[in-house]
């Protein structure tokens, strides 16, 4: 392809996601189905995508290359990632090791339990790829973002058809999540479990029904580190984390030629880079210059774009070759969920417990940003402390999570499946721990 073909391609594709972004947003505004539903306007704008683009009707003019565009994207989310995050496990307090143990517990277990879904029941039955067993983590716990990233690991590897089952998954997980979760968040009303929630009529802040901020709610999400005179904040960082990705890129190239072509993702380079770039700028005292609301919102702008050109990217071919093992792999994501939900967190999250296992669960099916949203139906003011004990908790989960995206399909490549359900079950076994051993003596 020629590149002013190339150029004249991605303006097109470009046009399109931004079209789609703009009708996402005003769906979202005025449907009430989709406000009850809280689905993100990136997701409304995907499904559109996905039923006018040329895997469907064929209306919308989208490239073949819609669904390589999250290689890109995945990576600046991590290389935004390693610069905003701080790394570091001394936040880490005896007050929030249960839900901590918690937090731990569900995505080790979904590894597990969709491991084990996949060897003993979907191998036999379905003659199912052993990946399969990693979608419910990387549909569920993970979302689209892990959903991209796993995906890229198994696509350099021959099988392309990863992204589009797992960005399936992660959008029936995203729906079930919300669903599921306002039944309930009503439930645990009716049984007064939801301290901060004073009647049944409690709803929603409008805000939060229609996506779009009331004037008196609205904020600087970012603050101005540079005299325009030099530099635009929003270019410095643009360029801080394009010469992270870019830097990644070449460390890959050079991981693909050491290790025979079996290359590290670029989401996982660029992670890497990210963190050695943060420590370089915290001994050189330029993370002065790096304003963290606007790494954030960079992120937060990829991984929008990225859920758009998932979702429209999908291939129904490859989700219907796997029809029956996915909707296995949905009712074990629901039954695990539950049985957490209901069982376990009652009895070892606290006085808070319902609040914080309504989060967790719009997390483990969907992304923080739900686990938010169902938290507020349950919790209007956030008087409870979930989402701040979420921050610290969220600590160790990092480099779990974070293997599990890199490592673990890694393992499944080099033939070692019942490797990855045994070190995720070792560590969901650690979850449990930290859960019972935060107890206090006499505690039920």
């Amino acid at each position: 392809m020629e590149a002013s073909q190339i150029l004249n391609t991605l303006i097109i594709d470009v046009g399109i996601i931004g079209t789609l972004l703009l009708v996402g947003v005003v769906l979202r505004a005025y449907l009430r189905p989709l406000q009850w539903l809280l689905l993100p306007a990136p997701v409304i704008a995907g499904m559109l995508g996905f039923l006018l683009g040329p895997n469907m009707a064929g209306i919308l003019p989208l490239s073949p290359m819609i669904g390589s565009y999250t290689t890109m994207l995945i990576a600046a989310v991590f290389a935004s990632m390693a610069i905003a995050q701080d790394f570091t496990f001394s936040k880490i307090s005896s007050e929030v090791r249960a839900f901590t143990g918690y937090g731990i517990t569900m995505p080790a277990g979904q590894v597990l339990v969709g491991m084990l879904l996949a060897l003993l029941v979907l191998d036999p039955l379905f003659d199912s790829p052993n990946f399969m067993g990693l979608i419910l983590f990387a549909a569920w716990s993970g979302g689209f973002g892990t959903s991209a990233a796993m995906g890229d690991v198994f696509a350099s590897q021959g099988q392309a058809e990863v992204t589009s089952v797992a960005f399936s998954a992660a959008t029936v997980g995203m729906l079930s999540g919300i669903i599921g979760g306002v039944i309930l968040s009503r439930y645990g009303h009716s049984r007064g479990y939801a301290k901060a929630l004073k009647s049944s009529t409690t709803a929603l802040p409008r805000s939060m029904r229609r996506g779009i901020l009331e004037r008196d709610e609205r904020s600087a999400y970012a603050t101005h580190t540079m005299s325009g005179s030099s530099m635009e904040t929003l270019g410095l960082h643009l360029s801080l984390i394009g010469a992270i990705v870019g830097v990644g890129g070449v460390v890959q190239n050079l991981s693909a030629e050491r290790l025979n072509n079996f290359a590290l993702p670029l989401f996982a380079t660029a992670f890497l880079v990210g963190l050695i770039a943060r420590f370089i700028l915290r001994r050189t005292n330029a993370m002065t210059v790096v304003d963290r609301g606007t790494t954030k919102a960079i992120s937060g702008t990829a991984s929008d774009i990225l859920i758009v050109c998932g979702i429209a990217s999908i291939e129904p071919r490859f989700v219907s070759a796997h029809l029956p093992a996915l909707i296995a792999i949905f009712v074990l994501g629901i039954v695990f969920c539950l049985v957490l939900g209901v069982f376990v967190a009652p009895r070892y999250l606290g006085d808070s417990w319902f609040e914080k296992q309504i989060f967790t669960w719009g997390w483990a099916t969907g992304s923080v940003a739900t686990g938010i949203a169902l938290l507020r139906i349950v919790d209007p003011d956030l008087e409870s402390g979930t989402v701040d004990e979420f921050g610290y908790a969220y600590i160790p989960l990092i480099p779990i999570e974070g293997a599990a995206v890199a490592v673990a399909p890694l393992i499944i490549l080099a033939g070692l499946p019942w490797l990855v359900a045994i070190i995720w079950g070792l560590l969901a076994f650690v979850g449990v721990w930290l859960m019972v051993s935060a107890q206090k003596p006499g505690a039920a």
